[in-house]
């Protein structure tokens, strides 16, 4: 038998349906590991254990039960998602320093305080759409937001659109561009049917007059739009100097809407982003996944791994299986009682999320951003500690709503980190009513903030890997029977695709073990 499964496997492999050792999953021809494969070989299915219920370890448990892989999944807190954490009324949470926070919300009401948005080329949609996931638009750019730019100029109360900065930046970088062009400064680069092709361009893409000037226009947008009966409505008063446009920076941020990662459109999960998360869980199984179960160790024996966790109660126990996926933040895992030795040890120190990242959500009694300002969802821009301001992109015309009232990172969330959750409230508030007004203040509820490099068994937002170092190739071949999966341990790290595609680089790895051993 052995020799006949293995020229099947052999030819399994060169027709792509099992993985050989050159294989790498790619997006366009992923399959994972499937029962057939089993039946095909003589081989059986081993037992898993997972270290971690975020989306590298929930993703993992769920290929690998699909093919008939026996798995438990160790979570060292109380719910799923690790960093995709939705709070709702009546969540409470405690950080490391022992502040406890209680949401307090209205129903139907929550605050993605970690992953906030899924891009459409991403993977995590592939998950959303397999598990059956409702999924809706998470606006991500908004022509009616606003840039606040105070260290350039900005004053309280007078913040600028980004239509009306886009219009004022690209008109005048369009008359620039026209008037090199005119002057004979492209001469060397553009023939004459160039050059009057690109003044058709930047006429149109930066309104400009019929001679090559910008003077503003109807893209600025309007303080009244038109309505009828000759009602043109009134044009916003005209753009400043060139100088004046360019000191205030407000260019600065339009790359963002043209970012890979970050453009148009993006989706985020109905009801919350760790919904798809409980999804996962409902398919791998309540009884498979314990929470509450903090790993504190994880070494290889001769017939595979042996885990220590501790129990809900306290008690000390041991989980022994074929093999381990540890999905876990590597400055976590370095604190475990391990033998996979001081090589691994090291890389794993490359990729110690430390990073400090901060959110607030702010929800008010009405949603003065819709009726005053009339900004349904997007992002308001700012140079200040807050850095961005999230409009929710669901429950548009409900009475209630919820602001991101600032997402920072750096010395910016280490300093919001080390004030107390009240004082937080109050500094957001401070910095938010100079952009929104008094009703920023007047019309506030509740709040709820997550510092994440105080959040228990996570410590931290993201890490940079360095995918090109010796560190990061030793972990990816794993530490005798443990394998290693997280956004860290992928090119896209702090987004949920990079987990999912490094939980799929893992389970590969492992399947292929177990099919040519």
């Amino acid at each position: 038998m052995g020799s006949s499964a293995g020229v099947m496997f052999a030819t399994m492999g060169a027709i792509g349906m099992a993985p050989t050792a050159a294989a790498q999953p790619r997006a366009e021809s992923w399959v994972g590991p499937r029962g057939s494969d089993f039946n095909l070989t003589g081989r059986s299915a081993k037992k898993v254990v997972i270290v971690g219920a975020g989306p590298a370890g929930l993703a993992s448990a769920y290929e690998l039960q699909k093919a008939g892989y026996q798995v438990t999944v160790l979570e060292a807190r109380h719910r799923p998602g690790g960093r995709t954490l939705t709070i709702r009324d009546g969540d409470s949470e405690t950080d490391i320093d022992g502040v406890t926070q209680t949401a307090r919300f209205a129903d139907g009401t929550y605050f993605n305080s970690g992953a906030g948005r899924i891009a459409q080329w991403m993977v995590t949609m592939d998950y959303l759409r397999e598990l059956g996931v409702p999924y809706e638009v998470f606006t991500n750019a908004n022509a009616d937001a606003y840039l606040y730019n105070e260290r350039s100029g900005a004053t309280p109360g007078n913040p600028i659109r980004y239509r009306t900065a886009k219009a004022d930046v690209f008109g005048y970088t369009s008359e620039l561009l026209a008037h090199a062009t005119d002057q004979g400064a492209l001469d060397q680069k553009l023939t004459a049917a160039d050059k009057q092709n690109l003044r058709d361009f930047l006429q149109r893409w930066g309104s400009l007059k019929a001679d090559g000037t910008y003077q503003g226009g109807d893209n600025r947008g309007f303080s009244v739009y038109p309505s009828a009966w000759n009602e043109h409505g009134t044009p916003l008063p005209g753009p400043g100097t060139v100088s004046e446009v360019l000191a205030s920076k407000v260019g600065n941020y339009f790359p963002f809407e043209i970012n890979w990662e970050q453009s148009m459109l993006m989706f985020q999960p109905k009801g919350g982003m760790d919904t798809t998360y409980q999804y996962f869980v409902r398919a791998i199984g309540t009884q498979n996944v314990l929470f509450n179960s903090p790993v504190t160790a994880v070494e290889n024996t001769t017939s595979g791994v042996k885990v220590t966790y501790s129990a809900p109660n306290g008690k000390a126990r041991q989980i022994e299986a074929d093999f381990a996926i540890v999905a876990a933040p590597a400055g976590v895992m370095r604190r475990w009682a391990t033998n996979w030795g001081p090589g691994i040890d090291a890389a794993l120190g490359e990729f110690a999320i430390g990073s400090p990242a901060g959110k607030m959500g702010l929800q008010y009694k009405s949603r003065f951003w819709e009726d005053d300002h009339r900004i349904f969802g997007g992002i308001t821009e700012t140079d200040m500690d807050l850095a961005h301001i999230w409009y929710p992109s669901y429950g548009y015309g409900e009475r209630k709503g919820l602001i991101t009232g600032y997402y920072n990172t750096g010395n910016s969330a280490r300093a919001y980190a080390d004030m107390t959750p009240k004082q937080r409230e109050a500094r957001a508030v401070e910095q938010g009513v100079k952009i929104h007004g008094e009703k920023y203040r007047t019309e506030l509820e509740a709040s709820f903030s997550v510092a994440w490099h105080k959040v228990p068994y996570i410590e931290g937002a993201w890490a940079y890997p360095n995918t090109e170092s010796a560190g990061f190739k030793q972990l990816q071949q794993g530490a005798g029977n443990v394998y290693f999966a997280g956004d860290w341990m992928s090119e896209v790290s702090a987004w949920q695709h990079g987990a999912f595609w490094s939980a799929r680089y893992a389970v590969q790895a492992l399947h292929q073990r177990v099919m040519t051993t």
